[in-house]
């Protein structure tokens, strides 16, 4: 780990108020990260010292001898002043043990840290004010709530067998029979369906909140059900209910981006593009939620920052999913003009110009399928940073 010349005065800060993590036993060449660093470790590793109080996402995989990395493992951590955290490496599992660590071994590192000092790798403190805007709403409830009861994050799911259902043994023999005297499936489709059905092992699963299954109030008319699938704003406000507050919402849509930036979860993903085709559908809900919608574009605007301006060539325009998205909520800020607060409007217009200097995305123009289309030789001014 590089060591990175910080301003004295914070040094000096960070040794008294910061945390520590003490990894043990780590092998070397092990992959290892902090937040939106990582860095293959020494030797003489044992951890990192100096780390900022606050939420802090560590990752790791093993590295074999032939030096191929296995999938990510990681998890969060909400660091308190002067905090103290030990975590030793099991050779045999590849990975963090499960074994706790007693707590008077917890105390006597903490009272001989010194002795593990030259061995603890600082925090890379310039990258800091990068990982704080981009999870500026992911307060400590809002990871506890939604890290895996495991507390690990795999970018892997780990599958268990689900146990057969009551009378599914005879109802695949009969199935079988009918498949081989009619002969409709290939061997491949009838090796298929023997295959064992597989489901995420219970609590490794991050916790995000599931979208309502009807979208719509009960009693809706045909009508009516039509406006709630083109205006989602019932969609979210059903949401918001489940929540202490609606930034708790902002801080989801923070940890998913997280988990598949930094972690390589698909599900993050997933949960990621759901998140911003609700928000960007919604029209009621931007006049009521004003100061939600300006803290939204501001978290989106950081988290594009992040991802290289070819990145959505084949993983988002080959399905038109964020163009499409962002022109209607960019079409809806605009219509909206003369009811929203001009803070909320300029932001939305700031992003919307960076966006288009950045990706090379003109919203503005609408061809036959209805798809931004990329502009060249545009020179636009960057998007201020709140």
């Amino acid at each position: 780990m590089a060591e990175v010349d910080i301003d004295p005065e914070i040094t000096r800060r960070l040794l008294i108020e910061g945390g520590t993590l003490v990894f043990l036993n780590v092998p070397t060449g092990t992959e290892f990260g902090i937040d939106l660093n990582s860095w293959n470790v020494g030797e003489k590793f044992k951890g990192v010292k100096m780390i900022p109080p606050g939420l802090h996402y560590i990752t790791y995989g093993a590295v074999g001898k032939l030096g191929d990395t296995a999938p990510k493992t990681g998890f969060f951590h909400y660091f308190n002043r002067g905090e103290v955290v030990v975590k030793k490496w099991d050779q045999r599992m590849e990975d963090i043990s499960d074994e706790p660590i007693p707590d008077e071994e917890v105390e006597r590192i903490r009272s001989n840290k010194m002795d593990l000092d030259k061995n603890l790798g600082h925090y890379p403190y310039d990258s800091w004010k990068k990982w704080i805007s981009m999870t500026s709403h992911i307060t400590e409830p809002v990871m506890k709530r939604l890290v895996p009861l495991s507390n690990k994050i795999c970018a892997v799911s780990e599958l268990v067998v689900d146990p057969p259902c009551a009378g599914e043994v005879a109802q695949t023999s009969t199935h079988d029979n009918s498949l081989v005297l009619q002969q409709e499936k290939t061997t491949l489709s009838i090796a298929e369906q023997r295959l064992p059905k597989m489901s995420q092992k219970p609590g490794t699963e991050i916790r995000f909140t599931k979208f309502p299954e009807k979208r719509y109030p009960v009693g809706s008319t045909a009508a009516q059900i039509s406006h709630h699938h083109i205006d989602m704003s019932y969609t979210l406000e059903q949401m918001v209910t489940l929540l202490d507050n609606q930034e708790q919402l902002l801080g989801e849509l923070q940890m998913a981006f997280v988990c598949f930036l930094v972690g390589q979860v698909y599900d993050a993903w997933e949960q990621w593009k759901q998140l911003v085709h609700l928000f960007c559908s919604c029209r009621d809900v931007i006049l009521a939620r004003q100061s939600l919608y300006a803290a939204f574009i501001s978290t989106l605007y950081f988290q594009l920052g992040e991802i290289p301006s070819d990145f959505f060539v084949d993983i988002v325009t080959r399905n038109n999913f964020l163009t499409s998205t962002l022109q209607t909520f960019f079409s809806t800020l605009e219509d909206l003009e003369d009811q929203i607060s001009p803070q909320v409007l300029e932001r939305g217009r700031k992003f919307k110009a960076h966006l288009t200097k950045k990706f090379k995305w003109d919203f503005d123009v609408e061809p036959d399928d209805c798809a931004p289309v990329v502009v060249e030789g545009v020179d636009l001014g960057t998007m201020e940073t709140e």
